[in-house]
């Protein structure tokens, strides 16, 4: 959780065993809808602390994640539950390497990623939902090194450069 006005995160699940519901599924994927940066993120871990950090990450499209990359040691793990993402991989100095479209009706429903791999995704469909899967504890002052070559979340050039990444498919 952050100080802006509207959450990035929903509270944490409560310790013990959480079945995955259509309900769970549902608040998250209302809560992206109202979201200025049409996503939201569900812990399903309970404290930044756990060394497995499990999440369900709500996107509608148009929400801009930028480019970024995780420690080489943490590896990243992503199911498509609902919905569809286009996954993106790119070089030091920003070429898009691949992208591949993934969810399940593309017999693609996830991927598992290296650390140290330069990436982001893009919703395909609205109410995309993810289940991510990635190394702890979370700090975030740690957890991605955002890439340099690409403009910052809610920055003027953000949309641009979202839709020329659009235009790639």
């Amino acid at each position: 959780m952050n100080n802006d006005p509207y959450p990035m995160a929903m509270p944490p699940l409560s310790p013990g065993v959480n079945v995955l519901d259509e309900k769970l599924l549902e608040a998250v994927t209302r809560a992206s809808r109202e979201s200025p940066r049409k996503r939201m993120i569900q812990s399903i871990h309970y404290t930044p602390e756990d060394v497995l950090q499990r999440m369900l990450n709500c996107l509608q499209p148009g929400t801009y994640i930028r480019p970024h990359r995780h420690a080489p040691d943490r590896a990243e793990s992503i199911i498509v539950l609902r919905g569809s993402i286009l996954y993106l991989t790119f070089s030091e100095s920003g070429a898009v390497l691949d992208r591949v479209r993934l969810g399940t009706e593309y017999g693609r429903p996830g991927i598992d990623s290296a650390g140290g791999i330069f990436h982001s995704f893009i919703a395909m469909e609205p109410d995309t939902v993810l289940f991510e899967v990635k190394p702890g504890p979370y700090d975030p002052a740690a957890d991605k090194e955002f890439a340099v070559w690409a403009p910052e979340e809610c920055s003027v050039d953000a949309e641009a450069y979202l839709e020329s990444l659009l235009l790639l498919q």
